[in-house]
């Protein structure tokens, strides 16, 4: 039976040496494993994931030379255990890492990690305290630059002061179904703690969601408050014919289709079938039928395709604005997402062409990047004079507690 630990090392290595995704790999690996042990490894997955930066810079201070990446592995999970598990006793943090060391053919460093480990527990320094912001944080310098320039050293620092923080979660109420006050105490029936938040529920206390009665009867679904605020920008109404054209897994969709009251027609598209599927089995558990949910490339423009009063446009991007959930992201080179904002415009400008004079498209991004947002939509608007720009808005991790997002709702003029 493999120790949690070495559950946790074999994911962080596929992670940090094979460039897996954090959430796919964790999901993969925890099908095997007990589940007493799921907490404490997703902790040390997503932990070390967080902190690499800051424990890379903490290692280095006892590591003298260079050693074997699995190695580095390693010691970043046993310094992780150290600096930021509370509840484990310095002792146990450093000999069960030094277990590792058998468990994964690397016995013959096992001196080398109890010194290092050793020398980082009795050496400790006030990380709050640095004044290297990449180090303090664990985020590249390159990307600290681009939100200092972009939108002022406060805002930067705000943002740094979230990305290490434990996500929340929303749901929102299925309005076919329940209101947010009778959805909160169902859920406290269920043992799970919430309250109101901006006309939706805030989950405050741990919970299992598929282990859930009221899940599973379709009175909520998972999306992020920001999402959720950009999607009732819409304004649909019940006879309206909408498109959210990059749709999976289908928050938007869910929101829209229940504000729309079930009525009118929603056309939820992706470009991959089994993520069109994700769209089509929440709109069966939500008994939402007005959603057709089909696969298209939101890239070239399609003849098929109805006129539309409304237009969801949530364009793929670099996700800036959730690097709580997904950790790894941070660490995106800058230079390998030059091309993303072409791909962003065309599909604006394509999705653009399907609308009625008068009608509304929103263009978002889970993004803090301006060559993302403002300077997509600025463009946009400069090369298509038929339209106009009704607003904008960047939302920071820290104003609502949602994520960081960025939507623009533009209207086709009806002269």
């Amino acid at each position: 039976m493999k120790s949690p630990r070495l559950y946790a090392f074999e994911i962080l290595d596929g992670i940090l040496r094979r460039n897996a995704y954090s959430n796919i790999a964790l999901d993969s690996a925890l099908k095997n494993c007990e589940k007493e042990n799921r907490a404490f490894i997703s902790q040390l997955v997503y932990g070390v994931i967080e902190r690499r930066l800051t424990l890379e810079y903490i290692v280095n201070m006892h590591l003298k030379g260079k050693t074997k990446p699995k190695v580095k592995t390693i010691l970043y999970l046993g310094a992780y255990q150290i600096y930021f598990i509370e509840n484990i006793p310095v002792s146990v943090a450093v000999n069960e890492t030094v277990k590792l060391c058998s468990e994964t053919g690397l016995a013959y460093y096992k001196g080398l990690v109890n010194a290092v480990l050793h020398s980082v527990a009795d050496n400790r320094i006030d990380i709050d305290s640095l004044e290297n912001l990449s180090v303090r944080y664990s985020c590249p310098q390159e990307l600290i630059n681009m939100w200092e320039k972009q939108y002022s050293r406060e805002n930067m620092l705000e943002i740094l002061n979230t990305v290490n923080e434990k996500p929340p979660f929303f749901a929102v109420p299925n309005s076919l179904k329940v209101t947010a006050d009778r959805l909160v105490e169902k859920l406290k029936s269920e043992g799970v703690e919430s309250e109101e938040a901006f006309g939706i529920v805030k989950i405050t206390s741990p919970f299992n969601l598929h282990a859930l009665k009221s899940f599973d009867e379709g009175l909520f679904h998972i999306e992020d408050l920001s999402s959720y605020l950009c999607a009732c920008e819409l304004e649909a109404d019940e006879g309206d014919t909408v498109l959210d054209i990059c749709s999976a897994p289908g928050g938007k969709a869910f929101t829209v289709a229940e504000k729309m009251n079930n009525k009118g027609a929603l056309y939820a598209f992706d470009l991959y079938e089994h993520r069109v599927e994700l769209v089509k089995q929440g709109a069966e558990r939500l008994g939402i039928t007005n959603i057709v949910a089909e696969v298209n490339d939101a890239e070239h423009y399609n003849a098929q395709l109805p006129e539309a009063d409304r237009i969801l446009c949530d364009v793929p991007c670099s996700g800036f604005g959730v690097i709580r959930r997904k950790p790894e992201i941070r660490y995106k080179n800058l230079d390998s997402l030059s091309g993303l904002p072409l791909i962003q415009y065309k599909i604006l400008e394509t999705s653009s062409k399907y609308l009625k004079k008068g009608g509304r498209i929103i263009y978002s991004t889970c993004t803090l990047n301006k060559k993302e947002n403002e300077k997509v939509t600025g463009n946009f608007i400069d090369n298509n004079r038929e339209f106009r720009l009704i607003k904008e808005k960047t939302v920071f991790p820290s104003q609502n507690g949602g994520d960081g997002f960025y939507y623009a709702v533009i209207e086709k003029k009806n002269d």
